[in-house]
């Protein structure tokens, strides 16, 4: 979304047209709710933590920073949030692939190896993205179906922006690496 579009909200807001927040809500809530389903494979956990997330948000909105993107910081409020909630519930971080919607999410922009990029829709690639680690997980996401630059996912996920770079690579080896075995499995 636009940059310029979400200030002008966020400062309508922190103007007292508490109304206005609704936009944000209504731009954000798919992605913000598909994070949390992918973090717990809950449906209803996922509208209860996305609900928090926009929730915690707007009660530290006053805390936006003025020139930064909307979408980063609301990620990583949600981050936080689920990772909290994970850990207060040690639930597994499962997702039932037959589940997915089509559309939900995995949508791949075409920015690498077309390989990868033909084979992204595929129920093998969603089961291989479920098994990385959540922090491979969380980049690939952001990169590929957020499509947010290293420094947005660095901000997104509060770490540096060799570390942001570090994690989306590694978690493309390691995306990789499971869909090899996969296939070598099924020979």
């Amino acid at each position: 979304m636009d940059r310029d579009s979400d200030y002008q909200v966020v400062a309508s807001v922190l103007a007292g047209d508490t109304e206005a927040y609704a936009v944000l809500v209504k731009r954000y809530q798919k992605p913000i709710y598909n994070l949390m389903y992918r973090m717990t494979g809950s449906c209803e956990d996922a509208l209860d933590l996305a609900q928090e997330t926009f929730i915690k948000a707007y009660a530290s909105l006053h805390r936006f920073r003025e020139g930064g993107r909307f979408f980063p910081w609301l990620y990583s409020i949600g981050l936080n949030h689920s990772r909290n909630f994970l850990r207060r519930n040690k639930a597994r971080q499962t997702l039932d692939v037959e589940d997915c919607d089509p559309g939900s999410g995995l949508d791949y922009p075409g920015q690498e190896e077309d390989r990868l990029c033909a084979r992204l829709d595929s129920m093998g690639v969603r089961r291989a993205l479920d098994r990385l680690p959540v922090d491979y997980r969380e980049a690939l996401m952001l990169r590929y179906h957020q499509e947010l630059s290293m420094e947005e996912i660095a901000a997104a996920l509060r770490i540096s922006l060799s570390g942001a770079k570090m994690r989306v690579h590694r978690g493309l080896e390691k995306l990789r690496e499971l869909l090899e075995n996969d296939r070598d499995g099924e020979r």
